[in-house]
Order: C-alpha cells, then structure tokens, then sequence
C-alpha cells in the first residue's frame, strides 16, 4: 500500500522510512526502479499536443525522481522539490528562481564560500548586487540593509566553516515583512533537525550529495519552496534544463531512509569528540553550536533538534609545520572535501581572505572535523596521536 499520511500524524524516522513510497505503482516492491531515459512515447497525436501525460521527458522528471521529491517536499513541510546535479546547482537555481536584472540580494557572510563565488561571478555581470551581511547582526542593522530593489535573503545557521548561528525566526520575519524571499541552506542540520519552512524561509536548499546520499558516492543538490515560491521554483528548473542522474537519484532516496539512524550516531560522536577536544590543551576552542560554551548554543538549543557531524576547532599558536604533522598521519580522518557520508574527515581552513562584513580572527591555525560512524575510542586515538605530533612539530598548548 502507498504512505499517504501526512508527516504530522507519524514520527519523523518513519516519515523518513515510508515517505514518497508508492509502491503499488513497482508491483509491490519496496523501492522504485531507476528509470533510465530521454523519450517519453506519447500514444496518438492528441496526447502529444496537448502533453496531458504524467510525463513528457525525461529531463523533466520520472518516476525514481518523483519518489524522492515526494519524501523531501514531505520531510520539509513544502509544496514541492526539485532535484539538481549538485549542492551548489541546487544553490543557483534558488537564487536564479528570484532573482531579476538589476536586483540587489543579502547573503550572510558566513555561506558556503561557492556561494559567494557564485554572486561575485554569475550575478554581478547580471547587474545583480550583493551585500554580505555579518550573520550576528542585530535586527535593526539588517533592515538598513534592505534596498527598494533587493530581491532575495540568503543565509545558513551554522555557518560555515565557523558555525556562527544566525537566528533565523529573526531574519525570516524581517524578510516575510518586507515582502523578500528568505533561502536557507540547510545542508548540516538536514530537515531531520531543522526545517526552514516552518521557520519563516520560503526556500530551502540542500546538498545531498552529503546526509541525504550519506555514503560519498553520489552529486545530488535539492531545492523545496512553498507554496508562495513554488510555482517560481519549478518553473525556473524546468527552463534552466537541471537535470539528475537517475542513478544519483535512486541512491540518494535509499540512503534517505537510513538518514535519520545515520544522523542520531554522527550527532552523538561529534558532541562527545567535541567535548573532549574542549579539554585539550592543544586546542583553544571548539566551534560547535551544540556545546554549551558556543555563543550561539541557546539559539540552537531554541530552535534546533540535534547536530549533525560537522564542527570546527581553532588550535592554539602553531606553524604550518605543526598542522601538516597533525593531519596528514591520521589513520582514520581522510583529508578531503565535502562531507557527510560514513567516514571522518579533516581539512585546514582560513576563511580570512573572502569575509568581507566580518572578521573571522583565529588565535591560531582552523580545522574542520566530520566525525563519521566509526568507533568514537578509535577516532579519539587517531585525534590524540595526532596533537601529540602537533606538539612535537612546534604546535602550542
């Protein structure tokens, strides 16, 4: 039988399970087949023209991708979902969806740095301007920020990177108020723990190429609007040509029904790893909403479930030499991009040279930790060699 219950009638793991499954339409199997095609063929004349069929192409949509925009549009509370090829298709759709010539848009200055590339490379030589905003800023300071033609609010909390936490009821009402679409990236949270909609945003964007695949094996970028922007949304999609792997797809919807299992054991890895980091002399602080001593935790606490996997630590003074020492012998943290599958991952930053509205001031070398599902006493020996070599190659305490 199909799940056609409204999410607020089950528990979330089981609108996560059962969501988006028809599965009377697969002759009763559990999971949709993965429809690979270009040609839909229309059976006369009549039909043709007038395409009142359930599907007219294959970029425009198949049954392995209506199953997992169902369950999505289901998870965030929305009106409908589109599927991309990336997180960051995912990001310019939402703001292509909005967005006019000779427009102005806000965008917090703590979003993924692609993003920011994205308005300074693509919408500025459309005569779109961009004003990065400090993501701390006090109600009133946003709103003098707002110009006659600004088309567009964009923002993440945590932010990344840095995790500052913006307050996102705040900002979606100043934007609700002046009439302005409010997006939301939403990749580190998932719905599972915050869902954007139902905080005020009239977008949320999504990488699923991370929790929502869980597994580093797939592109996926998702994008779930309102009512209000739907139609936007949809038709902007659909001229721009973003088109999914259906073999993405399908992964992405099976790793779905196992996120919110997944989520619960990263979020309880981190938390416990980051706590332990707070101790350790090597470090100077740990950047993790979740922990008490993180200046945006009550708002976290106020408005977000849980945590997901991904935090970062500023180290104490320390060469370059120090931090290539720490990292680059780990056994069990890869040193590489992304984020959000099974494994655990490690990379330096320095987000110093792109803020343009803050100051992003580390008192010594930024890393940023995905604590994946392997067993938190191995990772935390994996971590303690490692600042044992940070030590022996100059790093403070």
């Amino acid at each position: 039988m199909s799940d056609k219950k409204n999410s607020a009638e089950k528990g979330l793991g089981t609108t996560v399970v059962r969501s988006g499954r028809k599965t009377e339409e697969y002759f009763g199997f559990v999971n949709p087949p993965v429809y690979h095609g270009s040609t839909v063929l229309y059976p006369d004349v009549a039909t043709l023209k007038s395409r009142k069929v359930r599907y007219t192409y294959g970029r425009r949509g198949n049954p392995t991708a209506e199953a997992l925009e169902d369950a999505l549009t289901e998870l965030d509370g929305g009106a409908g979902t589109v599927l991309t090829s990336s997180g960051l298709a995912a990001i310019a759709l939402a703001f292509m969806s909005v967005v006019r010539a000779n427009g102005h848009v806000l965008v917090a200055d703590n979003v993924y740095h692609p993003t920011r590339h994205f308005c300074d490379t693509v919408l500025k030589p459309l005569g779109i301007e961009t004003t990065y905003f400090d993501p701390l800023l006090a109600s009133d300071g946003l709103k003098t920020l707002i110009r006659d033609n600004t088309q567009a609010i964009f923002f993440e909390s945590p932010g990344s990177q840095t995790f500052e936490m913006l307050d996102v009821p705040a900002v979606t009402a100043i934007a609700n108020d002046a009439d302005i679409p409010a997006i939301m990236d939403n990749t580190w949270a998932t719905p599972l723990f915050f869902r954007p909609l139902e905080h005020g945003a009239d977008i949320a964007v999504y990488a699923g190429t991370k929790y929502t695949g869980g597994h580093s094996d797939i592109m996926l970028g998702t994008v779930t609007a309102n009512a209000k922007l739907w139609k936007d949304l949809h038709n902007t999609w659909g001229s721009m040509g973003l088109a999914s792997s259906p073999d993405d797809i399908y992964l992405g919807q099976r790793g779905l029904r196992t996120m919110h299992v997944r989520l619960d054991r990263h979020m309880a890895s981190a938390l416990e790893i980051a706590r332990w980091l707070e101790t350790r002399p090597e470090v100077s602080r740990v950047l993790h909403p979740g922990l008490e001593s993180h200046p945006g935790h009550a708002i976290w606490k106020r408005d977000f479930t849980g945590s997901s996997g991904l935090f970062s630590l500023v180290m104490q003074p320390g060469p370059d030499e120090a931090v290539a020492a720490f990292l680059d012998h780990l056994a069990y943290f890869g040193l590489g991009y992304s984020w959000g599958g099974y494994e655990s991952l490690a990379i330096p930053f320095d987000c110093s040279s792109y803020r343009t509205a803050t100051k992003f001031e580390a008192e010594g070398p930024a890393i940023r930790l995905h604590i994946g599902l392997e067993d938190v006493a191995d990772l935390k020996a994996d971590l303690e060699a490692g600042l044992e070599r940070w030590r022996n190659a100059g790093g403070g305490v």
